[in-house]
């Protein structure tokens, strides 16, 4: 069954590529609900705490992914994950001091640009997710 060959591709990977990816795609899907959901309730702060979690992963496997060399084994893309993770603590850092707007706009930021518009970038032909959602 093609859904079996697709998951064959994507498990059998380099590692960790295939945890960077689960947790890239888990994350795109609470953070869309996030988007969606009424702030501040019990709900939003745990999908929060989620999404933190799952975006970490994402930036610290990413660390161990080489496949664009330009310095050494690593790439621009490397330099998103550190500022994925910088990013991450600031939008915590202000959320506890109570500055909602900024912790609203880190947070809607890292969606939309770490996660949403560099996956885009995943689907491209001769990548794994374009192999795992197109052949």
């Amino acid at each position: 069954m093609w859904v079996d060959q697709l998951l064959s591709t994507f498990l059998n990977a380099q590692p960790p590529i295939p945890l960077h990816a689960i947790c890239a795609m888990a994350a795109l899907v609470v953070g869309g609900l996030q988007m969606f959901m009424q702030k501040g309730t019990a709900l939003h702060i745990v999908a929060g705490r989620i999404w933190v979690a799952l975006m970490a992963l994402v930036a610290m496997s990413s660390f161990f992914i080489y496949e664009l060399k330009i310095w050494g084994n690593y790439s621009p893309i490397h330099f998103l994950s550190a500022w994925t993770l910088l990013s991450l603590g600031a939008g915590i850092y202000f959320i506890r001091k109570g500055n909602i707007r900024r912790h609203k706009f880190i947070m809607a930021s890292l969606f939309y640009l770490a996660l949403v518009l560099t996956g885009t970038f995943t689907l491209l032909p001769g990548r794994l997710m374009h192999t795992v959602l197109f052949q």
